[in-house]
């Protein structure tokens, strides 16, 4: 994707009235998303030991920013890709009850990540991860999970309406759910990416499910780490979105791997080897609860609510100069 410009851009709010929108955003959306869900929020690390096994491996090919410290002799310490393993080993740690949970502010550096509209290095979400019964490892969870989280970024709609009633970008009404295989039968001819843009410009909003799986064509749809997500129980959420053209991801989640769903999708990404470490044999030894979570973009939320053009809009990062001149030269305000 390269950078986009769109046509007659208008920012609407100043970078000041922006910052203040920003904020307003994060504060409001994460306590009515805690309320709704039952989760408390909590500290996280920025980073963590190579050797837990608690780094995100995301598509297998990024490298995570990595240090050692003075006092960890050679062990490798690792800035997090994300926190989707150990968020379910605090669930635990700390004693979280039955369909109790937690969001934290996760902070990343995906050093590898090429820059657009609405990629950074820079990533910033609220992780989040809730405590759920092995009978409740099915699609009805899902899709309830999913329908609650939708709702609470509809009603964000119409909190930034009332504050900024000319920058509000407006949200569709509902959520459609749709496979990475009936998308395949759907749109046999256009890529994963393109499938997902006529999906989701034509319902508006949508959470493709079952992804990371090889699908009918042999193909997958796209990477997903073999030991978070059960692959047959996760998805993304997709909004339309009309200022770039195009399906803007909001959050990535899903019912996570229970003790047999993580041996068979080590084994078909060859990465048995993983079952020594520490998270993987407490999954296996069912030390660990069993859960649903995932992330939500906290600067792409900003981005859509708002309708920006740019992530660099709503998110302090680093960008390519040529990038950032061509940005301010159409009012496109990077910060």
């Amino acid at each position: 994707m390269a950078l986009i410009i769109p046509e007659n851009y208008d920012p609407v709010l100043s970078v000041r009235e922006t910052q203040n929108a920003i904020k307003y955003i994060r504060d409001t959306f994460q306590h009515e998303f805690g309320k709704e869900m039952n989760l408390s929020r909590i500290s996280a690390p920025l980073f963590v030991e190579r050797s837990s096994g608690l780094n995100d491996d995301l598509n297998g090919t990024e490298e995570a920013v990595h240090f050692t410290m003075a006092c960890m002799g050679s062990e490798r310490i690792e800035v997090v890709h994300s926190l989707a393993k150990w968020k379910r080993m605090a669930l635990g740690h700390y004693g979280f009850e039955m369909h109790e949970g937690l969001y934290t502010n996760m902070n990343a550096i995906r050093k590898d990540e090429e820059v657009d509209n609405l990629h950074s290095c820079y990533v910033d979400q609220w992780d989040w991860e809730k405590v759920i019964d092995k009978s409740e490892r099915n699609v009805i969870t899902l899709q309830e999970t999913v329908r609650q989280i939708f709702k609470v970024i509809k009603h964000m709609e119409h909190e930034v309406w009332y504050k900024y009633p000319n920058a509000v970008n407006r949200l569709p009404d509902d959520i459609h759910f749709v496979t990475t295989n009936e998308l395949l039968i759907q749109y046999p001819n256009l890529t994963p990416k393109e499938r997902e843009n006529e999906i989701t410009k034509k319902y508006g909003c949508v959470f493709v499910m079952q992804i990371g799986e090889v699908m009918a064509d042999g193909q997958k749809h796209d990477g997903r780490a073999p030991d978070y997500d059960d692959w047959q129980l996760n998805g993304d959420i997709l909004f339309w979105y009309e200022p770039l053209q195009c399906a803007l991801e909001i959050s990535s989640m899903g019912i996570r791997v229970d003790e047999d769903s993580l041996l068979a999708q080590l084994e078909k990404e060859n990465c048995l080897d993983r079952k020594d470490l520490p998270f993987h044999k407490a999954i296996l030894n069912k030390e660990l609860p069993y859960t649903i979570g995932g992330g939500i973009g906290q600067s792409r939320l900003c981005m859509l609510l708002l309708k920006k053009a740019h992530i660099g809009e709503v998110q302090a990062s680093i960008w390519p100069q040529e990038m950032i001149d061509e940005c301010w030269a159409n009012k496109i305000q990077i910060i």
